[in-house]
């Protein structure tokens, strides 16, 4: 998970445009999505490479998972290698694609100043501060998830406990234990 923001942040960084897609979609779905979106990088689990290969050949596919050839792999030692590349308020950050309810999803482009002016805007309504503490249960493919709840927390400079997903007795656990 900590992988899935900080590839989030370096896509950002480098001037890419992120497109979280929910874990859950079938084959169907993602081959939707890949010819729409036109990836030309796809990172997944390793237990999904070889299908993400096949519906999009024309696209890199690399894993966030330790290994020969995966993409914490390539980055290792790079750090210093690594410029940013410097982004306009209306450069495109994200696609986003909606729930499709009335028609097949669609992608929704946002820009820096769209997200930026989000999470500026939800830490001033919800008096984030440096000394408050966000217990993340959410997936981060979701919109609350990661763009609400990740830049709330990094925007206000906030503690995040990230649980790998929402689990009653650790949720409670973690609220229930002293700080």
């Amino acid at each position: 998970m900590l992988e899935a923001l900080a590839l989030y942040l370096g896509c950002l960084r480098a001037g890419l445009a992120f497109v979280p897609l929910n874990t859950g979609y079938q084959k169907s779905e993602l081959a939707y999505f890949f010819a729409d979106a036109e990836p030309r990088v796809i990172v997944c689990r390793p237990d999904a490479a070889d299908t993400m290969a096949t519906l999009r050949p024309a696209s890199r596919v690399l894993t966030l998972a330790a290994g020969e050839g995966t993409l914490l792999d390539r980055v290792a030692g790079e750090r210093e290698a690594f410029e940013t590349v410097r982004s306009g308020p209306d450069d495109l950050a994200a696609i986003l694609y909606t729930s499709g309810t009335t028609g097949r999803p669609k992608g929704a482009m946002l820009s820096h100043r769209n997200l930026g002016s989000n999470a500026l805007a939800l830490v001033d309504c919800w008096g984030f501060t440096r000394g408050d503490v966000l217990l993340h249960a959410l997936p981060i493919y979701h919109v609350h998830g990661l763009f609400v709840a990740c830049h709330c927390a990094l925007l206000s400079g906030s503690h995040m406990l990230w649980l790998a997903k929402f689990d009653p007795t650790a949720f409670a656990n973690c609220c229930l234990a002293p700080r």
